[in-house]
C-alpha cells in the first residue's frame, strides 16, 4: 500500500454514499475537496465533526470547497446517523458520506493504520485541489476531534499562496500580514507585486500586507 504524499494525485474511485453513487472526479468537478474519514457511524466525536462541517457549509462554499466524509458502515446506517447528527447538532448534513463497507476508499487513501486499529479508519483529512492534487493532509487519533478552524485556515493559505508569491507565517489567519517568498528579489518586481510595501525584518524575512485584501 502506498501512502499518499503532498503533490500526489488523489485516487479516483466509485463508491456508494448517503447521496447515491459517487464517481469522485466527476463529483468534485472543478472544486477543491476536503475528504475526511471517520472510524465508524454513531460515534460521539464524529457526530460533532459532521455537525460542524454542515454548520460551516457557507464557509466551505465561499472557498469553492466540497466536503465529503467516509465511514466503513453501509448507507442505511449513514442515513440513520445523519438523523441523529441533524437533531443533536442542530444542523442539516448537506454533503455525502461514503459507505466504504468494502474499505476500497480506505485502502486507496491509506486510512487503516494497523498499529492504531486493524478495522477502524483514523481521522485523516485530505485537502485536494481542482486538479485532484493532494495539497495538505492532517491525521488525528480517534480520540481527538478535528479543528475545523485550522482546516479552513489551511485552505485559505493554499488558495492565497497559489495566486501570489507569498507564504503564510506561524498562526496566520486571513487578513494578517504574509511573508514574501525568497525567490522574489528584483526591486521592480517587488514594487509591482507588493504596492503596499514591505517590512524587511531580515533580508530573508519580509512581511507585507495580505495582497488580496
Amino acid at each position: 500500500m502506498t501512502t499518499l504524499r503532498l503533490g500526489d494525485t488523489a485516487p479516483d474511485f466509485t463508491q456508494e454514499s448517503s447521496e447515491g453513487t459517487i464517481h469522485f472526479y466527476d463529483w468534485a468537478g472543478g472544486s477543491w475537496v476536503v475528504l475526511f474519514s471517520h472510524p465508524a457511524d454513531f460515534t460521539p466525536v464524529c457526530t460533532t465533526e459532521l455537525g460542524k462541517t454542515a454548520a460551516l457549509s457557507g464557509e466551505f462554499a465561499k472557498r469553492s470547497v466540497k466536503p465529503i466524509a467516509i465511514s466503513v458502515d453501509p448507507v442505511d446506517s449513514h442515513k440513520k446517523w445523519i438523523g441523529d447528527i441533524n437533531e443533536t447538532q442542530h444542523t442539516t448534513v448537506n454533503f455525502p458520506i461514503l459507505a466504504d463497507a468494502d474499505k476500497k476508499v480506505a485502502t486507496l487513501y491509506d486510512l487503516i493504520h494497523p498499529n492504531a486499529s486493524t478495522t477502524a479508519t483514523v481521522r485523516s483529512v485530505f485537502i485536494i485541489d481542482p486538479k485532484h492534487v493532494v495539497r495538505a493532509t492532517i491525521t488525528y487519533p480517534a480520540s481527538t476531534g478535528r479543528n475545523f478552524d485550522e482546516i479552513l485556515r489551511v485552505i485559505d493559505s493554499l488558495q492565497l499562496t497559489d495566486n501570489y508569491k507569498v507564504a503564510t507565517p506561524a498562526n496566520w489567519k486571513d487578513g494578517d500580514d504574509v511573508v514574501i517568498v525568497p525567490s522574489v528579489q528584483d526591486p521592480a518586481e517587488l514594487a509591482q507585486r507588493f504596492p503596499k510595501g514591505f517590512n524587511a525584518v531580515r533580508p530573508y524575512l519580509r512581511l507585507t500586507p495580505q495582497p488580496n485584501k
